[in-house]
């Protein structure tokens, strides 16, 4: 590793998890190797910034042939954490909650989503092989599971409630979809998540 993970700027972090996206596809199909150029072109960033990022994580490029791919993938995956994987939970297990259990693309990045939660007899059951338990068991399968992560997927009335459990059974940092603003304590990290906001700002002058 070129530097370590606290030397890395904001803005290069902040590019890496697609970056690892991109060359496990570019893997898949097969290549050996991958160009500054095709990165930048692919990603429709700048050589210069792509050169700049991947010397901050992994070894140079070899003239005329590129970075290798096993090996960016692997000193991404390390530098990401994600060869140490991390479960994680969901609460609310309607039409949202259902396909962030089906979704198979947290994988990828080192995340189990193991179940999910809700206060509705109706939802109990399992979706995918993965349990959905009734809430008053969050706090019990959190300290089995050794969860880490949540996320909120439940109506914008329950959001609060929701985050104040998990908080309430361990968890320190939680992905919300609820369409509410939350805050957390220090020491528990919150992104809020809505999609209408971030539909409304496509295409807009601001998000040029």
């Amino acid at each position: 590793m070129a530097e370590s993970e606290n030397r890395i700027p904001k803005a290069t972090a902040s590019r890496l998890p697609a970056y690892l996206s991109y060359f496990k596809g570019e893997a898949e199909k097969g290549s050996v190797y991958v160009s500054s150029a095709s990165i930048a072109r692919d990603m429709q960033l700048s050589a210069i910034s792509v050169r700049k990022d991947l010397a901050l994580v992994s070894a140079p490029g070899k003239p005329r042939m590129g970075f290798e791919l096993f090996r960016l993938i692997e000193d991404l995956e390390k530098l990401l954490g994600y060869r140490r994987y991390t479960n994680a939970v969901v609460v609310g297990a309607g039409r949202l909650g259902r396909a962030i259990l089906c979704y198979e693309g947290f994988e990828l990045y080192g995340i189990h989503v193991v179940a999910a939660f809700d206060n509705s007899p109706a939802q109990i059951g399992a979706i995918a092989g993965k349990p959905i338990y009734p809430m008053e068991r969050l706090s019990e399968i959190v300290a089995r599971e050794a969860i880490e992560k949540a996320i909120v997927a439940v109506p914008k009335e329950s959001a609060r409630e929701a985050c104040d459990a998990l908080i309430a059974a361990g968890i320190r940092a939680i992905l919300n979809f609820a369409p509410a603003y939350l805050t957390a304590p220090d020491g528990v990290q919150i992104v809020c998540v809505d999609f209408a906001a971030m539909l409304a700002t496509l295409g807009s002058p601001s998000s040029k």
